[in-house]
């Protein structure tokens, strides 16, 4: 049984491309390893590119990683993941990958990804965008778009997603 005393970790999803830029992956593996070492358990779409960078960092750091896989096969994972949710779902996984995490950060951007921003958004999940996506300029009086944040670098990302960093939590 879980202990009520004991705060529960938030979920943070990295998203971004399957097949990733030199800067994407090196950007991710930062993501991946700040949210571990602030205790944040990473959920990503489980496969390769940006997905497979956030794990490797996450996992070199000592964090748990949930792959949210669109098929069927467990084994399809990257080496990176803890746990591994095989959906069969093709893309509907983006439903679920955004209703299981807290908050979002995008590396990058692709058209999955986009399709993960605005189900988050209209979820009323943080969205920190990281040298990807931007909204257009008529959404900007939307109210979902003060979820929306772009960032520059990979710590600024956790900060928007985890409040408590940079506000005298840990880091």
């Amino acid at each position: 049984m879980a202990d009520p005393t004991r705060p529960s970790p938030l979920y943070v999803a990295v998203i971004g491309p399957g097949i990733a830029s030199d800067r994407e992956a090196s950007l991710a593996r930062q993501v991946g390893a700040l949210l571990a070492q602030h205790d944040a358990v990473v959920v990503c779409g489980g496969l390769g590119g940006v997905m497979e960078a956030c794990a490797e960092g996450a996992s070199a750091a000592g964090g748990t990683v949930v792959g949210v896989l669109p098929g069927c096969d467990r084994t399809m994972g990257n080496q990176h993941l803890t746990h591994v949710l095989a959906t069969g779902l093709g893309e509907l996984r983006n439903g679920v990958l955004v209703n299981s995490c807290d908050a979002l950060i995008a590396v990058g951007g692709s058209w999955g990804t986009l399709s993960e921003i605005a189900l988050a958004l209209h979820a009323g999940k943080p969205v920190a965008s990281l040298h990807g996506w931007d909204l257009p300029a008529q959404s900007v009086t939307l109210p979902e778009a003060r979820l929306f944040t772009r960032v520059s670098t990979a710590a600024e990302a956790v900060r928007v997603v985890l409040p408590s960093v940079g506000q005298g939590g840990a880091g």
